[in-house]
């Protein structure tokens, strides 16, 4: 298993993952599928704010990727963000999102972030919503029955974690 930054070559692979959970998943609310190109440009939008975006590759073929995003546009904000995480199908529950979520918590705090914000579609998302508890966040809310996909509404789940200092100095 081996974590590290995306690069351009990894789109495609990317797309098809993040294809397969609009598809087929309710932890994002998208119901079409980007195309490869719209998926780059939201790379380069993410890597152009200098936040990290990873890929996970298990046997040379990536099999997930992650990435956070400042959580708002305005400067009040700018020391949270928001985080995805997404996992090829099959790939789930052998510790491969627990490892790529810490990578990112820790390439995070290395660019400033001091809180990260999980956005979580679906209260029934066990998987993602255990990922981020493994991995320190706490749960803040649950926005019940706010997204409508697969002919049924969906919550949101509302996850924290501070980063580094967290909010126990000032920011600088």
């Amino acid at each position: 298993m081996l974590i590290r930054p995306s690069t351009d070559a990894d789109v495609t692979a990317i797309t098809a993952i993040y294809a397969h959970h609009v598809l087929h998943g309710t932890g994002t609310f998208e119901t079409t599928p980007p195309t490869v190109a719209e998926m780059a440009a939201r790379r380069q939008d993410v890597l152009g704010k200098g936040l990290p975006y990873l890929v996970l590759e298990i046997d040379g073929a990536v099999q997930g990727f992650a990435y956070c995003n400042w959580f708002k546009p305005r400067p009040a904000y700018r020391f949270s963000a928001e985080d995805s995480i997404y996992l090829a199908a099959g790939t789930g529950g052998k510790g491969a999102g627990t490892v790529l979520l810490r990578e990112l918590m820790a390439q995070a705090e290395r660019v400033g972030v001091r809180k990260l914000i999980a956005v979580i579609g679906d209260s029934n998302n066990h998987g993602s919503v255990g990922v981020h508890r493994r991995c320190g966040f706490a749960s803040v809310g649950v926005l019940k029955d706010c997204g409508w996909k697969f002919n049924r509404w969906l919550d949101v789940v509302l996850m924290e974690a501070s980063l580094g200092q967290g909010s126990t100095t000032p920011a600088e």
